[in-house]
């Protein structure tokens, strides 16, 4: 089976997949919009974070820590 999406970005549905899914168009101009069964805060916690927080203070470090390495630059005028 194949699918077709348009230039607006709209994708067409065969109609084997749209009888198996029940789907009946709901808009006065035949258009159908699926939704998603989770709404996306319930994907909040799925990926856990690599690294832990780093503070304020850790950050400003690294700043000056890297500053520190770096020759002094000149503006251009």
């Amino acid at each position: 089976m194949e699918s077709a999406l348009t230039s607006k970005g709209q994708a067409t549905i065969p109609k084997p997949i749209r009888d198996h899914l029940h789907l009946k168009p709901v808009h006065p101009d035949g258009t159908v919009v699926l939704l998603p069964k989770l709404p996306p805060s319930a994907l909040r916690g799925i990926v856990k974070p690599l690294r832990r927080p780093v503070s304020i203070a850790e950050m400003d470090e690294a700043v000056a820590t890297g500053a520190a390495d770096q020759p002094m630059r000149r503006k251009r005028r």
